[in-house]
């Protein structure tokens, strides 16, 4: 059997091994029934929906024929640049509140990025803040820091 689409096929790869160690560690915990469902329920229906969808994803990696199906180099350099805003986000959270740690988390990890400007980055970044501060402090009233520890009443 040979592989038409690699990128297909080793999505669909991931996918199933994925899916398949969610459903295998949600086992640790009782699975319940459909009527009342346990802690475990939940992942290992989504984790053996997820390796479904891969088995479906890979075959079409096996039968189809594309023009551009090859796998590129693989790309640390934006992998690191997108983690380390994490790790950023996670550090400046406290001492500099969610207004700080989101910019430095949009701005690092758009960094990553080969398409990077300095201008979508502004407004994505503006755009972004504005929809987290909605969401999470005024609509679901969460206590997060929203400005830096000296700034605050």
């Amino acid at each position: 059997m040979r592989i038409h689409d690699q990128k297909d096929f080793w999505s669909g790869v991931m996918f199933v091994v994925a899916g398949l160690a969610f459903a295998g560690f949600a086992q640790q915990y009782e699975l319940g029934s459909a009527q009342r469902m346990g802690p475990a329920f939940f992942p290992t229906v989504l984790g053996l929906l997820l390796a479904l969808l891969g088995v479906i994803v890979g075959m079409r990696g096996l039968a189809g024929r594309t023009v551009d199906g090859r796998i590129e180099r693989f790309h640390f350099d934006a992998l690191g640049w997108v983690l380390g805003a994490v790790v950023l986000f996670g550090l400046l959270l406290r001492p500099a509140g969610l207004i700080v740690a989101l910019i430095g988390l949009i701005v690092v990890s758009a960094l990553g990025s080969h398409e990077f400007r300095w201008k979508e980055t502004a407004l994505l970044t503006a755009g972004l803040v504005v929809l987290v501060l909605a969401v999470f402090i005024w609509g679901l009233k969460l206590t997060i820091p929203v400005w830096p520890a000296f700034m605050q009443s």
